[in-house]
């Protein structure tokens, strides 16, 4: 019988491999990925391992000797360029190919890049895989002992600030400097934005709103400013690019799956299974639209919790589990002494009635709450932890819910 092929180097990869094994799947297994690591998680690599605070083996969910004792083959190093749906056969970058009875396409996402002057210079990073948190950590550290260093951020979205906080945690210079008037308010919304500029503000984070940036400025090949529309210019010596991602759906566009279009969302169509339009191909983690029985929509979310759930359910239905996904989107971040759990979702360009708060936000400890049309459809604790079974239940309740209680949250 030919393997299940996993493919892609993520969280995805590895909780599908997992399931697969648990759930007694005994035949021949491969993962296969673009990097030269076995499949890890992303989260540390803008916070803890970042800043020089963990050991590498923080971002493995599954130690490397658990593939070999488990008889998963990890070939690393390698990148998918070609899927025959109707051959069953995927092409390596190589030329090498491989048959699969059935594959999970989880390749993530790729940065979204700034065509700008001056972008090449050393010490312009992005983030996006173990090896960038190492150089960019490298740099940080060398910095933070010399004393000195201005840190230019471009992106207040997750990755900015979070990379922003571990930067002044570290007691450099940072500035932030975004394209909208609100840090993370495509996300947030107003309010919440709001108060995660007042986080940043409080530990003298310099934030630039509505701002456009013209060039990267340089001296002897390596970064010494950044310039802006406004004729500002930010001197720095480090500057890290987060402008979002875009999900790797090239090899099923090429292969003819369906694919959602982007103005609802992106990434590759799938089914409550996982499985997308071609047989025994499963898609999961940043590239699957996935729709959802809550919200009655698809939704394709780049977080760690659909990584986790979606590898682990994928993995199952690849065994022939026919249950639907269900899971409500999932996400934290970790800021300074901010901690912070998001579930739900919310489309805060069509917008919400309100925001209300449970809790004393000055002192950083309270639950927030999104509605529509009286109903909760997110909620984000800050703070206050063992929330989010609670929140689940308001939201999955679909029942209007008065702002007397929703303040009474907290007790």
């Amino acid at each position: 019988m030919d393997p299940y092929v996993l493919v892609g180097g993520g969280l995805t990869t590895a909780r599908a491999a997992e399931a697969l094994r648990t759930g007694g799947y005994d035949g021949d297994l491969v993962v296969v990925t673009t990097e030269p690591h076995h499949p890890y998680e992303r989260p540390p690599l803008s916070k803890d391992y970042l800043r020089g605070e963990s050991e590498r083996d923080v971002v493995f969910p599954l130690e490397e000797s658990w593939y070999s004792e488990h008889d998963v083959v990890v070939r690393t190093g390698e990148t998918v360029v070609g899927l025959d749906p109707a051959g069953h056969v995927l092409t390596l970058s190589d030329g090498d190919t491989l048959n699969f009875a059935k594959a999970l396409l989880a390749p993530g996402s790729t940065p979204r890049t700034l065509d700008l002057p001056g972008s090449d210079l050393a010490g312009v990073h992005y983030l996006r895989t173990i090896d960038d948190s190492d150089r960019i950590s490298s740099r940080l550290l060398e910095a933070s002992l010399e004393g000195v260093g201005r840190v230019v951020v471009i992106g207040d979205g997750w990755i900015g600030l979070e990379v922003g906080a571990s930067a002044r945690s570290l007691g450099l210079d940072v500035t932030v400097v975004g394209d909208g008037p609100h840090p993370l308010g495509r996300v947030l919304g107003r309010e919440m934005s709001d108060f995660y500029a007042s986080v940043h503000t409080q530990h003298e984070v310099r934030l630039i709103r509505d701002a456009s940036v013209l060039a990267i400025r340089g001296a002897d090949g390596r970064v010494t400013g950044v310039d802006l529309a406004d004729g500002t210019h930010l001197g720095a010596d480090v500057v890290v690019i987060g402008v979002g991602a875009t999900p790797n759906v090239g090899l099923a566009e090429a292969a003819g799956l369906d694919l959602r279009p982007v103005a609802q969302g992106g990434g590759i169509v799938v089914d409550g299974t996982l499985a997308t339009s071609a047989p025994d191909v499963f898609a999961g983690g940043d590239v699957a639209s996935v729709p959802s029985l809550h919200y009655g929509r698809p939704l394709r979310v780049e977080h760690w919790a659909v990584a986790q759930e979606t590898g682990a359910h994928a993995g199952r239905a690849m065994l022939g589990a026919t249950d639907p996904y269900d899971k409500l989107p999932y996400f934290y971040s970790d800021q300074y002494d901010v901690g912070m759990e998001y579930t739900g979702w919310v489309d805060v360009r069509a917008g919400y009635d309100d925001v209300v708060v449970s809790g004393d936000a000055d002192k950083r400890e309270f639950v927030a709450f999104w509605r529509v049309d009286g109903l909760v459809v997110a909620g984000m604790a800050v703070n206050v932890w063992e929330q989010m079974e609670r929140v689940e239940e308001l939201i999955r309740s679909r029942r209007k819910v008065s702002t007397a209680e929703l303040e009474g949250f907290v007790g």
